[in-house]
């Protein structure tokens, strides 16, 4: 499974012999030399306080992990892949938090909690065919995006798994497992690049797109992929007629239909 794969590469997960929990993710910090990226604590040493998650990684630097959680495991890999995109979120949350109280939870605070979640970045190099391939993502044509074009996909379009959520939930995948995708372009050397050196520069673009666009204070910034289709993430759909299932590929709303929907 690609994401998985992703993450033994750079990590070498397969080395540990205990669950890493807040002291093995602090050792991989040190070891990947990862900037920008709070102490992990294990969420029994937190002093008692009536801050909210955000805002103990905000004003004390530190990051509560749970011990022996897939959940928050995932969560530490992504803090130490995506450190300033990371870090970025933490400082929207937080603004949010302090002009607006903790709730109800503003726009921009349930975007970036859908993104944290779920998210999924899909890289495409600069080109028509591929700006249309994202088109086509958008508008919800699966078969064009995962069969027509397979070839393109961990070449020319590579997919990312940021959202920690999701990559629990894809230890035990299941039909209808969906993440919500935003696209960036990349230079045409990218794919060439190594696993490290592509999140090292995903990173950095995340951080400048996220803040250039206001991305998620818009309405739905993001659009709904279904994980199982990208190529390679899971076995099943290296046959087409995997993608006949329009239960899970769904085809996108009418705008009447979608109007309803938002109401």
């Amino acid at each position: 499974m690609l994401p998985m794969q992703q993450l033994e590469t750079y990590f070498g997960l397969s080395r540990f012999t205990d669950w890493p929990n807040a002291q093995g993710l602090n050792a991989l910090m040190k070891l990947k030399g990862s900037l920008h990226v709070p102490n992990f604590i294990c969420q029994s040493e937190l002093a008692e306080s009536d801050d909210y998650y955000e805002q103990i990684i905000h004003q004390q630097h530190i990051i509560p992990t749970r011990p022996n959680s897939w959940h928050d495991l995932f969560n530490g890999l992504i803090w130490l892949q995506f450190p300033q995109t990371k870090r970025l979120l933490n400082q929207q949350h937080v603004e949010d938090i302090e002009q607006y109280g903790l709730s109800p939870r503003t726009l921009r605070r349930n975007n970036l909690t859908h993104f944290d979640e779920c998210g999924v970045i899909v890289t495409y190099e600069r080109s028509e065919v591929f700006s249309q391939l994202i088109e086509n993502v958008k508008q919800h044509q699966w078969h064009a995006v995962f069969v027509d074009n397979r070839q393109y996909w961990g070449n020319e379009i590579n997919s990312f798994i940021f959202g920690h959520a999701n990559l629990e939930m894809l230890l035990h995948p299941f039909i209808g497992l969906t993440g919500k995708f935003l696209a960036v372009e990349v230079d045409s050397l990218f794919s060439s690049l190594s696993y490290k050196k592509q999140v090292a520069e995903l990173d950095i673009r995340l951080v400048s797109h996220i803040q250039k666009t206001d991305l998620f204070s818009t309405q739905k910034p993001l659009s709904p992929m279904p994980l199982l289709g990208i190529p390679d993430v899971w076995d099943a759909n290296n046959d087409p007629e995997f993608y006949d299932n329009t239960d899970y590929f769904r085809p996108k709303p009418s705008p009447k239909s979608a109007s309803k929907n938002d109401k």
